[in-house]
């Protein structure tokens, strides 16, 4: 069950280094000239999660498995993207193909980097990027809507739902608002996903500052940590300079460096989670002798869908689910100590699956 971020922003505000710290490695290169990304590099990482960890040495696990998100690094918009300046439109087509956007904003002054527009002033950088994606949802709407036409007169129920959907979209964004401001209905979800509007995926801020605000931020990312709280999205503050040096250390040594730094924690921790929390994504975990493993779903989503994401035929032949909360697990001393305190529960098929549930799953072959 694949996720997909993808890192947008304007040149040269550090989103190949944020996604060269991201994985580890120096696929993407950073330069400091626009289009040095043109093909979009795509990189697995691993969630953080210190549940895991503990739950294999209770388990004595020999392995341990982490649940992931991948993240692709899209090369940089510019004005004018959505009437295909700079290569616009094989950069939106990108965007089009991910589940949320991490929106990399530059928060810190460089005179060495040269910035696209000439300025810092990261609330305006992303109001120029939400421009060009609503510019180019409104012009993709105005399409679909002229091909729904010949349907339309058919009564075809599906062109009327799309139809409908649409029309709200481009209400909102004739209004200046970005389709993810839209009240969409339970029933209408899949059809409104299939839309792939641009500006109805959820959008992380982020906020990429100079060495010496990495823990707190600065002015600029107080300015973006206040457009986001108006738009209800999230911001996350994080020195892309610093996590790519981190990325280069030992655990041992990174450790050290962020005590030095005065950190708590990496900053590309904080950005994972909450790119994993952007997209309502949980965990549920299966553990045993041979490993312990993170899986991830969506929230609500039930116990023979959370089984179908290990194997098809879980879902399938599913006959119930051994349930165990994390918390429980840990403080009897795991699956055993569960039993005979009466903290195993058999869940059937409409059981809801929570974030940090123990699960052993039967299945008729």
């Amino acid at each position: 069950m694949g996720f997909r971020m993808g890192i947008v922003g304007l040149p040269n505000v550090g989103k190949s280094t944020l996604f060269n710290a991201l994985t580890r490695t120096a696929a993407a290169q950073a330069a400091n000239f626009p289009f040095c990304t043109i093909e979009p590099n795509v990189g697995d990482v691993a969630v953080p999660d210190a549940r895991l960890t503990k739950l294999a040495e209770i388990a004595k696990s020999k392995q341990t498995i982490p649940t992931r998100i991948t993240f692709v690094d899209i090369a940089g918009l510019v004005r004018g993207a959505s009437k295909g300046e700079g290569l616009g439109n094989q950069f939106l087509a990108n965007i089009r193909e991910v589940d949320a956007i991490a929106h990399v904003l530059r928060c810190f002054e460089d005179d060495d980097i040269t910035h696209v527009e000439g300025r810092i002033d990261p609330v305006a950088d992303a109001e120029t990027i939400e421009t060009e994606l609503m510019l180019a949802d409104m012009d993709s709407i105005e399409r679909r809507l002229a091909n729904l036409s010949r349907k339309l007169r058919g009564g075809d129920k599906d062109a009327l739902d799309q139809d409908r959907l649409l029309r709200a979209a481009q209400a909102a964004l004739n209004d200046g608002k970005p389709a993810r401001t839209v009240a969409v209905d339970d029933d209408d979800r899949k059809q409104w996903n299939m839309l792939q509007l641009l500006t109805a995926k959820p959008v992380l801020f982020v906020c990429n500052v100079e060495e010496t605000s990495a823990g707190q931020g600065n002015s600029q990312s107080a300015r973006v940590a206040e457009m986001a709280a108006a738009q209800g999205a999230a911001s996350v503050v994080i020195s892309a300079r610093i996590e790519e040096e981190i990325s280069q250390l030992a655990a041992d040594e990174a450790e050290m460096f962020l005590s030095e730094m005065g950190l708590d924690e990496a900053g590309l921790d904080r950005l994972i989670r909450a790119g994993y929390g952007l997209l309502n994504l949980q965990t549920y975990f299966t553990v045993g002798p041979k490993e312990a493993r993170a899986w991830t779903i969506r929230e609500g989503t039930r116990a023979p869908q959370a089984a179908g994401v290990i194997h098809g035929d879980f879902e399938r032949g599913f006959i119930r689910a051994e349930t165990i909360a994390y918390d429980d697990f840990v403080s009897l001393g795991g699956e055993q100590g569960a039993k005979e305190n009466g903290k195993m529960r058999v869940e059937g098929k409409t059981y809801t699956v929570h974030d940090g549930d123990v699960l052993h799953f039967l299945f008729n072959a």
